[in-house]
């Protein structure tokens, strides 16, 4: 395979998606719970987000029990119930402040619902925060530093190309592999941050669309073609040596093969031209913040 490939010229792109700049996607995190723990890493208001009014404030570095009562919410504080008279919550910490959830802290917004008497949980956050997250959750830290470059723009990709996926759910996309791994605040490393940093807002597109760009653990041996996994062809998708090795299969082989990603970073590959190998006539484009 030659080493050097001819890197198409980024495009700006506006005027694709329509969402709020400061916190452009939303990612379930808890469905269908009868309790749910929070926090805050800072004094933090809880907002009906119904009305907008403050329904109180909680205390920093510590944690609450929430529970779904009478169609609205309860919250424990100081070992007691006091019910929230709405069934749909947020929790904005001050500016640089982390919530909690699942034991894990967060970027954002935490947004809890009453949705026929268990909660959802929501973690609305910005798109570049939210890969920040994604990065470390789906690739090793350790890994080259091209690969994870590599992995950002891939899964930012997918992310954009996805947006209200599971909107009969009340957010776009889960926290689990099933759309892509999520671990939020507590799973960022310096250098898969930088790795999004040194992306940041670089989209794979292909016909002027933001590409689902799909990938996996490994392909042992040769990708697959989207058609004989899913039946139907997608066209920046083909079949091509997937460069990892002696790793055996591991996820559908679509796409991008994270090992064969690292193992062309390691032969001198760039994140662009290893993208450009496993995803076929595609181009770079930039997300302008109206966008997002």
């Amino acid at each position: 395979m030659k080493k050097f490939i001819l890197l198409c010229i980024a495009v700006i792109f506006t005027g694709i998606f329509s969402a709020n700049p400061s916190y452009a996607i939303k990612i379930g995190l808890i469905t269908n719970a009868t309790q749910i723990g929070v926090g805050s890493s800072n004094d933090t208001s809880i907002i009906d987000a119904n009305t907008n009014k403050t329904v109180c404030k909680i205390d920093a570095m510590k944690g609450y029990e929430i529970i779904p009562y009478k169609n609205t919410m309860a919250i424990r504080i100081n070992g007691k119930f006091y019910q929230i008279y709405s069934d749909n919550i947020v929790l904005k910490p001050a500016k640089d402040g982390f919530v909690n959830a699942k034991r894990r802290w967060y970027r954002g917004h935490l947004v809890i619902q009453n949705k026929g008497n268990k909660l959802t949980v929501i973690n609305d956050v910005s798109l570049e925060d939210y890969i920040k997250g994604v990065v470390p959750a789906e690739m090793p830290s350790t890994w080259e530093i091209e690969a994870l470059k590599a992995q950002a723009i891939a899964a930012r990709s997918y992310a954009l190309a996805n947006l209200g996926k599971r909107a009969s759910l009340g957010f776009d996309l889960k926290d689990t592999p099933e759309d892509q791994a999520y671990g939020g605040a507590s799973a960022e490393t310096v250098k898969t941050n930088a790795a999004v940093d040194g992306t940041s807002k670089l989209v794979l597109t292909y016909n002027y669309k933001v590409v689902s760009a799909y990938y996996s653990a490994s392909a042992g041996g040769q990708t697959i073609s989207a058609k004989d996994v899913w039946g139907s062809d997608v066209p920046y998708i083909r079949s091509v040596p997937s460069y990892d090795g002696n790793v055996k299969k591991n996820g559908h082989g679509v796409g991008m093969s994270q090992h064969g990603a690292n193992n062309l970073a390691k032969d001198g590959y760039n994140a662009y031209q290893i993208l450009q190998y496993f995803y076929k006539n595609v181009k770079f484009a930039t997300v302008n913040d109206k966008t997002t």
